[in-house]
């Protein structure tokens, strides 16, 4: 396929990623929409007039029921660690984890997707891998819909004519269905106290708890749905639903069209849904318990979970935590960003809804005693655009990034100051400051500092904020819907001029996500090599001091380096996507590789980039397994014993015959010194340009050497010339102490011999022999000796694949013949990085930087 079909294919493809985000977004405005047909003949006086009429009994059933929903959450996470990593993690600390996560993502968006990836971060801390922490969601997930599947079955047992769908089947077949599910559900569990089950999906495995494990699971889960749905059921009025059963299923339908939808905790779309199924259209009260709702089962576990990691934080710095305390802590940690970050996306979301609403006359009189108008209309400006940057500025926060936590914090303090100004709205301002506050009190969780985007923020995160901010307009829509629209309103400007003070800051909402998704858009991290750039003078004695020849490829001016704090050692690298990859392990003395290598993967860490290690021999892996990374074998490296090598002998005829056969054609090899390659550079190049026409490529990177006047200038060449012109040439890569002897680039003029290659490189051997070099270094195999057994890890089973299918257009197994004629020494090595999806993406990461083409000179 030409390099314009793939491109062609690309883009056709593009799109894709999109869609979700479009969905979810689509979803959000048809919720807003529909629902703004069904509360259009209430208003905002009548909604609070039925949240103070709000009962204190129903509020306390309520509190009580949203207790008891996170405690069966927290069971959940209980018996799945249990049953996937026993003893990983204590039973307290991931009942802990189950439900302060929960609290956490039910307010980025409902728990049901979202709880996973949360879940990585906690409990990688205890040791549990990626495919584990998969299993123990799964797990979570198998509890939740065998839960939904009994509620559904015991719906359509008692009362079937109530259930959506099923109404006109007749009772009869409803009857049989629902005895079909709860059949279905019971033989499952009879089923797993036979012994330990494990239930596969192609590769993946998944272990099942046992029939016990699984009863208080399918408990825990019913408990969870129905005590979520019955916080909601106490709080509607009386007089709306019949059957506590139906109302647990539409609750349960709301969740799943919230979780669709972009914003944030299903706002709008969880609404629209509970209101539209059970036809309660402009009833101020139910507006009035879904309000309630929110405050009680999203926010307040959001604030207890804050105030326990506070809590944790203040008993860390004192340094007296011991036994389980510090494993909660552990535990705890990475919930702190995202916790934060929940909370100023609740900030900006403050100020976004106070600009949509009137402001209270009597404060406004009071203000304008002191300010002026238009520094008043201005303040209400800047707090609508400091409300939609804090939605924004908050993914940066869930991503540990530094800057985000510097300029969330200037946001919130700026919109407390905005919130005075504009109309003396002291408890917004109060609770800006209160979480500005508590910025500062989780301060040591924010270090990274990221070379990408400066917030990290992408395609869906967008569709959030802009959900978000499409609520806030539906909701001032809602609150203005008795004022007449005129063109004439948006430049009336007086204290009494609401209504216009909110579309201007409407349109200063949608500008800024106009802007930021242009960011987005224009500046998507597109670079994938670093070109030529200044060697630092502290690298040259450094590889002129390593046994390893690899190091000669500092020389490049690809790299960046991380050096050792008394500068005897360093690490190589570059960043390509999201990944920073070194280039195999940290050159210098072995006593500072460890650290070196450690402050590699700390430098990672800081900047939110996967560490990677390509071409890592296999003495070093344990050293990068208690890193927490996994390798991948990318092949094998032929080395050449020098001392035993020799042309002769009946398994070296072939190049015995490839010399004899040079020296008749004329060739005559030697080795010049890097004063003549200088000299001899525009003859080089001219070779080397041949060479790339006559292979239709284009010169790599990283890992590889290209043709650059500097780079090539550091090394002596060796040569086959045929009448006094350079015919072939190979860098020589030299090793301290005459440890290993290798080349980098091998060119040759087309169509001068069929056995140049082999002359050069048998030559080359005998000259390093006669030198006292112990090694010659012949490069790798590229995908050889991966294994394809039924117990092998996929990885090496589609290597290998590769290996034998792939020949036509890779001719990796001719590359390895070549290097077999010198009868070598084959060694694995190793790609190393982070486990589970990050594989994926450090696979097209190391692509993409290896294949970049390098700046060349002229």
């Amino acid at each position: 396929m030409t390099t314009e079909a793939k491109a062609e294919r690309h883009s056709a493809r593009a799109w894709r990623r999109y869609v979700p985000a479009a969905l979810g977004l689509a979803i959000t405005v048809a919720a807003f929409a529909a629902l703004g047909s069904m509360v259009h003949t209430l208003t905002l006086d009548q909604v609070r007039g039925a949240v103070n009429a709000v009962s204190g009994l129903d509020l306390i059933l309520a509190l009580v029921f949203t207790v008891i929903s996170f405690a069966a959450v927290s069971l959940y996470d209980v018996v799945a660690v249990e049953t996937i990593a026993p003893g990983r993690v204590s039973k307290p600390v991931a009942a802990t984890v189950g439900a302060a996560g929960y609290a956490i993502s039910n307010a980025l968006g409902f728990p049901l997707l979202t709880g996973g990836a949360l879940r990585y971060h906690v409990y990688k801390s205890g040791g549990i891998e990626l495919a584990d922490i998969g299993r123990i969601v799964g797990t979570s997930w198998f509890a939740l819909w065998f839960a939904l599947a009994i509620m559904l079955g015991v719906a359509l047992i008692v009362d079937p004519q109530g259930v959506p769908v099923f109404r006109d089947a007749g009772p009869v077949v409803d009857a049989a269905i629902g005895i079909i599910l709860v059949a279905l559900v019971a033989g499952f569990v009879v089923w797993l106290s036979g012994g330990e089950r494990t239930a596969r999906f192609g590769k993946f495995t998944l272990p099942l708890p046992s029939h016990k494990g699984a009863i208080v699971q399918l408990v825990a889960g019913i408990i969870d749905v129905g005590a979520a749905a019955a916080t909601l059921y106490v709080l509607m009025p009386a007089d709306t639903v019949d059957s506590f059963i139906l109302f647990a299923l539409v609750f349960s339908v709301a969740v799943v069209v919230g979780v669709a939808s972009s914003a944030p905790g299903g706002l709008g779309a969880f609404e629209a849904t509970i209101i539209a199924s059970l036809g309660l259209s402009q009833r101020a009260d139910v507006v009035a318990a879904l309000l309630v709702y929110r405050l009680i089962y999203t926010l307040l576990p959001l604030l207890v979970t804050v105030a326990g990691l506070l809590v944790v934080e203040a008993v860390r710095r004192r340094g007296v935590m011991k036994g389980p305390m510090k494993e909660l802590s552990r535990a705890l940690e990475p919930m702190v960003p995202p916790a934060t970050a929940v909370l100023a996306f609740g900030g900006g979301l403050v100020l976004l809804f106070s600009g949509a609403t009137p402001g209270q006359e009597k404060r406004l009189d009071l203000l304008s005693d002191f300010v002026p108008l238009p520094f008043i209309e201005m303040s209400h400006l800047a707090a609508s655009f400091v409300g939609v940057a804090l939605l924004v500025v908050s993914r940066g926060l869930a991503k540990r990034l530094w800057r985000a936590w510097v300029v969330a914090f200037g946001l919130l303090v700026a919109g407390a100051v905005f919130s005075i100004s504009k109309g003396l709205d002291w408890e917004e301002a109060f609770v800006l400051v209160l979480v500005a506050g508590l910025l500062i009190g989780f301060r040591h969780a924010f270090y990274r500092r990221s070379m990408r985007g400066l917030f990290a923020v992408n395609w869906s995160w967008l569709a959030a904020v802009s959900a978000t901010v499409i609520a806030s307009v539906w909701l001032g829509f809602f609150a203005y819907r008795h004022v007449e629209y005129a063109n004439t309103m948006w430049w009336d400007f007086a204290l009494s001029a609401d209504a216009p003070r909110f579309l201007r800051a409407s349109v200063v909402a949608f500008v800024v996500i106009a802007f930021v998704g242009l960011d987005v858009a224009i500046h998507r991290r597109t670079d994938r090599i670093q070109r030529r750039s200044r060697i630092p003078d502290d690298v040259s004695p450094i590889v002129d001091a390593s046994p390893n020849t690899n190091a000669a490829l500092a020389l490049l001016g690809d790299k960046r380096f991380l050096f050792s704090p008394d500068k005897r050692g360093f690490v190589m690298y570059a960043r390509s996507g999201g990944s920073l990859i070194a280039l195999g392990e940290p050159i210098g003395p072995p006593e500072v590789v460890h650290d070196l290598a450690w402050a590699f993967r700390d430098l990672a860490d800081a900047q939110a980039e996967r560490p990677v290690f390509y071409e890592v021999s296999p003495e070093s892996l344990p050293l990068f397994l208690d890193m927490g990374l996994v390798a991948l074998k990318l092949g094998e490296v032929a080395r050449v014993d020098l001392t035993t090598f020799s042309v002769e002998g009946a398994k070296k005829q072939d190049l015995r015959t490839a010399t004899r056969r040079a020296e008749r054609e004329g060739l005559v090899f030697s080795v010049i010194s890097r004063e003549e390659v200088v000299a001899s550079m525009d003859e080089l190049r001219a070779v080397s340009d041949a060479w790339l026409e006559m292979k239709s490529g284009t010169e790599k990177g990283f890992s590889l050497g290209y043709f650059d006047r500097a780079y090539l200038s550091h090394f002596d060449m060796a040569v086959l010339k045929k009448d006094g012109a350079i015919v072939a040439f190979a860098n020589i890569w030299r090793g301290a102490n005459k440890e290993e002897i290798s080349i980098d680039l091998m060119r040759f003029l087309p169509n001068v011999s069929k056995v140049i290659m082999d002359a050069l490189f048998a030559k080359l051997m005998l000259y390093a022999k006669d030198e006292g070099y112990k090694w010659f270094n012949l490069g790798a195999a590229p995908l050889s000796g991966l294994v394809d057994r039924r117990g092998a890890s996929r990885w090496n089973r589609f290597g290998s694949f590769l290996y034998r299918r792939g020949g036509s257009f890779y001719r990796f197994d001719g590359l390895k013949s070549f290097k077999q004629k010198f009868a070598p020494v084959w060694t694995p090595h190793y790609l190393v990085c982070p486990g589970g999806f990050d594989t994926a993406k450090v696979l097209v990461d190391v692509t993409t930087l290896i294949s970049g083409r390098p700046k060349q000179d002229s």
